[in-house]
């Protein structure tokens, strides 16, 4: 991962932890990722430096589609008053994830999420391709896992060629934790996300693991594909990288923040707003 990357995330971990005022003379960007677990907003200045960021755990989405549609305004809704409170600028307009292998049909859901709290959406961007934004893979694969899907996109030439999204992400890794422990989901959920744990939940999850680094193995086949670059929140767990090269046989890593790395991605296809946009 180059030194730039790793530049751009740590800044953008610190706009999650402390979001300040923006100038109103800045312009401004604003990308919404919809994720299974999480959802993230993120503000950017025009040429992609995070400014300010919220997320919170929603269970609105699940295997990619938006199932609980006012749920979903809800959190964002949240998120957005959250952060215009902070930063003193209205976010008025931004952009949106989605899958890959998304129905425009069940895509238009997440479209309508942000015009339904006062976003306007410029556009739908998959996952992968928003991580790519940042991450400037030229060769390789992308590999968002998120709560509930795992999405792949192969690189070549700096051009996305090969997408795929299946149904398996951190969600089950949370069960398996619960039902091994006998503990509740938002338990095991916290445990998931507590890195003091991952060394003893490492091989009740290695399993899921394996599958998940399985669906990569077989979206990858044929394609050439030199190395694996991980993002998404369940790609942080200790010990994923390393189950993923030796499932598919193909050197990984995970990206610093992985779980900013999308959202902050998709923020660059929003149009930017003007002084106009300040509160």
């Amino acid at each position: 991962m180059s030194p730039s990357v790793r530049q751009t995330m740590r800044q953008a971990a610190d706009s999650l932890a402390r979001p300040r005022h923006i100038d109103p003379a800045v312009p401004i960007k604003v990308g919404v990722d919809l994720g299974t677990a999480f959802t993230v907003i993120m503000v950017t200045d025009e040429n992609g430096k995070p400014l300010a960021a919220a997320n919170k755990f929603a269970d609105v989405v699940r295997d990619g589609i938006v199932w609980d549609f006012a749920g979903a305004m809800a959190v964002v809704r949240e998120l957005k008053d959250r952060l215009e409170a902070a930063t003193g600028r209205t976010l008025s307009t931004g952009s949106v994830t989605i899958p890959p292998g998304v129905s425009i049909s069940d895509g238009r859901a997440h479209h309508y999420v942000l015009e339904g709290v006062g976003i306007e959406c410029t556009a739908v961007v998959d996952e992968p391709t928003a991580a790519n934004a940042v991450l400037g893979v030229r060769n390789g694969a992308v590999v968002d896992i998120g709560g509930g899907t795992t999405g792949v996109a192969v690189i070549r030439d700096g051009q996305v060629v090969v997408t795929s999204d299946e149904p398996s992400g951190g969600t089950h890794m949370s069960l398996v934790i619960s039902g091994a422990f006998k503990i509740p989901f938002a338990e095991a959920e916290a445990r998931k996300v507590d890195t003091a744990q991952h060394g003893v939940l490492l091989p009740v999850v290695r399993p899921t693991m394996q599958k998940i680094a399985t669906i990569v193995r077989d979206a990858i086949a044929g394609q050439d594909v030199q190395r694996i670059h991980m993002v998404g929140g369940s790609s942080a767990f200790a010990g994923f990288a390393e189950v993923m090269t030796e499932v598919t046989g193909v050197a990984s890593e995970v990206a610093p923040e992985p779980m900013l790395v999308t959202p902050l991605g998709v923020a660059e296809w929003a149009r930017p707003i003007t002084e106009e946009g300040s509160v």
